[in-house]
Formats: structure tokens, sequence, C-alpha cells
């Protein structure tokens, strides 16, 4: 893993450990953004984390731009060793897949789409190899997903699979980005999900809603009181297929402030998850059952 460094204008400094998506790339730029942080280096202004890479801006009349790589690289040395490991929480998030809204929005746009002759799960399940759109599904949520970044717009989080990357599922983008797309759509791009935070314009294909806010500015939903988006890397994901009866129930609990998301706090070990994918998939699922 060869880390790159880069520079973005006079007040930037990209720094990416790896071109690929991996949990080892994942660690490896979170224990550096948490050195960075911990390393209280005059003039650094801000620092923004993403899936295998951070960026962070400084201020040039306080620090050049040469002696901070040179920080930053001594810190990358010191990190070397760093523990792959975390607690966290894996929260079960409800979704309503094949959804009335995201099928219209959808089926408004399908000009900008690869394959205008069916709908997003259709090509998904097709292009991945699946014999039925029931079987793509199943596939998608069966498994956990690792939150490796939130941002691109408010509260967004993007969800990486925990499988072996034999199993990956990749579907592209769309050929061209959609005008909208409705708040709330568990979508799909490459080989990450994502929870659309906002109404707005998007080109990941659409699976499904869910009836669960992740950011609310005004801070009103029960859960988001504390603080306005409720995702954070290294969040563990389970999704959990429902119906529109179970989707009405959800929204309304929103409205009447009683709905809670299912969390249980868990550890979770690279290492250990290289050593057997399957065991300890199983065992962060069954720490919901309590919940």
């Amino acid at each position: 893993m060869k880390t790159r460094y880069s520079y973005g204008g006079d007040e930037h400094i990209f720094v990416e450990m790896d071109e690929e998506m991996s949990l080892a790339a994942f660690f490896k730029s979170m224990a550096m953004h948490d050195a960075v942080r911990a390393a209280g280096i005059e003039g650094i202004t801000e620092v923004c984390p993403a899936n295998a890479s951070f960026q962070l801006r400084f201020d040039p009349d306080r620090i050049s731009g040469e002696d901070l790589m040179v920080r930053l690289k001594a810190l990358e040395a010191g990190t070397e060793s760093a523990e792959k490991r975390l607690s966290t929480r894996i929260i079960e998030i409800p979704v309503y897949y094949r959804d009335p809204w995201t099928h219209e929005t959808l089926m408004r746009f399908r000009e900008r789409h690869q394959d205008p002759s069916g709908t997003d799960l259709d090509y998904a399940a097709r292009i991945n190899g699946f014999d039925s759109v029931e079987a793509f599904i199943e596939a998608h949520h069966s498994q956990p997903w690792f939150v490796s970044m939130v941002g691109f717009v408010s509260g967004l989080p993007f969800l990486y699979q925990l499988v072996g990357r034999e199993q990956q599922i990749e579907v592209p983008k769309y050929l061209r980005p959609r005008t909208d797309t409705p708040r709330h759509t568990v979508g799909y791009g490459g080989c990450f999900s994502c929870i659309y935070s906002v109404r707005g314009a998007g080109g990941y294909q659409m699976f499904g809603i869910t009836p669960m806010p992740i950011f609310d500015p005004e801070q009103k939903v029960s859960y988001l009181r504390d603080f306005m988006v409720f995702f954070k890397p290294g969040d563990i994901v389970k999704w959990k297929p429902i119906d529109r009866a179970e989707f009405d129930r959800i929204e309304e609990e929103v409205a009447q402030g009683r709905y809670h998301p299912r969390i249980a706090e868990v550890e979770f070990d690279l290492a250990a998850f290289e050593a057997d994918m399957t065991g300890t998939n199983a065992r962060l699922m069954e720490a919901l059952d309590g919940a």
C-alpha cells in the first residue's frame, strides 16, 4: 500500500492511502487522520476524512506546504503499527425495497440509464449474475456494511459491504446524473451503498427507501437531538427489508418522537474479520438480537 501525497492549490494537501477502497486502507487513513488531529500542528485549520484518504487545509502564512509534508510523512511512519480494530456500533436500518417513490423517479430518468427497458434493480441483478431481483436484494441485505465515510452532502454515509472482494456487488452510476432523488433513498454506485440524506440530484442506482431520518439540521428527531448527523465512520449497518405497512408505521413513530433505531455496541477487529468473515458477520448481526 503506497501512500500518495499531493497539493490541492495553495491551502490543501490530499493524502491517499490506496487507489482502491479496502478496509486496510480505511484503517490506515483513520489512524493518520487521528494522529494529525492529536499532533495539533500549528497552521492546520481543517481535516476531512474520506473512504481511504483524507484532505487537510492549512494556512500557508503559518506553515509552509513543504514543512507540513515532512510532518505528515513522519506521522505516517508512526502509524504503521496502529491496531486495526475499533469499538463501534451496529445499527439496523429498515429498507422498503421496490418502493413506489424511487420507482416513479427512476422511470422519469430512464433515458439517462444504461438499461432504459427495466428498473435499477433489474439492471443491478443482471450485471451481477443473479437469477432474480429477489436474489439480488437478499445479497444486498444479508451481510453487514461498514460506514467508511460521511459526506458529499450533509449526513450521507458511504457503506462498504463486509464480504470478500469476489463477492462484492458492483453497479455503475447512471450515465448522466438525475436532477431528482427522493430523500432517504438507498442507492448504489461502484462498490458503495449509500443513503441520500436529503432530496436532490444524484447518479447512484436506486434500490429502495428508508423511513428513518439520518440528518436533521433542526434536531427535532428524537435520536438526533444531540447531533444533527446520525452516522459516523466506523459504524456498521444491517439492512432490514420491510413492507409498506412497516414503512408507514415507522414514519408515524418518527413523527411522534417514539422511534429509536436498534443499535448494539460491538468490537470490530480487521484481522479477525479477514480470518473468518462469515463468523465475524454472524457475531455482529447476533449482537442486534438483544438490542
